[in-house]
């Protein structure tokens, strides 16, 4: 029997992640088809263990191995690499998931060359065809729809995938077998330390894990104008992000830009207001599943790739929007 593991993430909330939920249900159909078994690492400080067990179980996982400590607080490469390549070679898994993110950035490149494995970062689907796993991932700017393939002989095989691109359908859930990982960290060995870790004090929804995503371009005029997207945000739920024609122009933050020299996202919807639709802007967000371009210039490029476009001045179009959606989900706008 093959298995599966999944390097599962947590939120700050000690839940687990939307995007490793994607991923995990995505693992559980493919494990089904394969008759192989789920199993989920998750790496972190005062983790919750029935809560974990819980909601991993809803995701259909066979085993959940946790790997606790006051050290794993906070992330360092340095530990969590020692933990997942053990995890790994105990296991020895055929195929290794998890969330394209920083953690993974770090970990995944060292478990491949550790393991001699093949790796792919970044996908946005996946498949298994027998033992050969199929993944297809997007290139050179989203210009390309790249289809990759594994040597059904390679093992492991490693893949991330960019969150919000699976879409997974519920799957059956289990009660997972729990085993506790032991941590034992000689800290003075240790080359990595981390001193200090500064959260943002900012509740906004995270642009990277988003199902909707409201950007402003340079057409904003200035940071007090970004109001009307925060706004509207509030009003469905959507992360706030920007361009880099607006970040350069210091009207956002970078934190906040979207683009190939910023964050990219998948979101189910991305609403671009007064974005003029460069391809280094498309980079970032071309693989959103519906766009929605406001924009006064009717030669805009972002018109030539939106799902849905209005030619008009995004300061009356998006109140009329923030009100309408206000409507529909009978939510009571609050003057400020």
């Amino acid at each position: 029997m093959a298995n599966i593991l999944v390097l599962s993430e947590v939120s700050l909330d000690k839940d687990l992640s939307k995007p490793s939920i994607q991923v995990l249900k995505t693992a559980r159909a493919l494990a089904d088809s394969t008759s192989s078994s789920l199993i989920t690492l998750v790496i972190g400080g005062s983790l919750d263990s029935n809560k974990l067990k819980d909601q991993t179980g809803f995701c259909g996982v066979d085993k959940l191995i946790i790997a606790s400590d006051t050290s794993l607080e906070q992330f360092n490469a340095e530990i969590y690499k020692k933990i997942f390549l053990k995890v790994i070679k105990d296991l020895n898994p055929d195929y290794i998931f998890g969330v394209n993110s920083t953690i993974t950035g770090d970990l995944f490149p060292a478990a491949s060359f550790h393991t001699n494995g093949g790796l792919a970062m970044d996908c946005t689907d996946v498949t298994l065809d027998g033992s050969t796993l199929n993944i297809t991932k997007t290139m050179y700017s989203n210009k390309v729809i790249s289809k990759l393939k594994f040597s059904s002989e390679q093992k492991p095989k490693l893949a991330t995938f960019r969150p919000n691109t699976l879409m997974p359908k519920d799957v059956q859930a289990k009660t997972p077998e729990v085993i506790t990982e032991t941590v034992s960290i000689d800290q003075g060995s240790l080359k990595i330390k981390i001193k200090e870790v500064k959260k943002s004090e900012s509740k906004e929804v995270s642009l990277t894990e988003a199902a909707i995503i409201i950007s402003g371009g340079r057409a904003m005029g200035s940071w007090d104008n970004y109001k009307i997207l925060f706004e509207t945000a509030d009003v469905i739920g959507a992360a706030v992000g920007a361009s880099r024609a607006a970040v350069d122009s210091g009207y956002a933050p970078h934190k906040m830009q979207v683009g190939q020299t910023g964050k990219t996202v998948s979101p189910q919807l991305y609403i671009a207001c007064g974005i003029s639709g460069a391809i280094q802007h498309f980079a970032g967000m071309g693989s959103s599943k519906v766009i929605v371009a406001i924009n006064k210039d009717p030669n805009a490029p972002i018109f030539k790739k939106c799902d849905y476009g209005i030619v008009d001045d995004l300061f009356k179009v998006l109140p009329i929007l923030k009100e309408e959606f206000a409507k529909l989900l009978g939510k009571e706008l609050v003057s400020k």
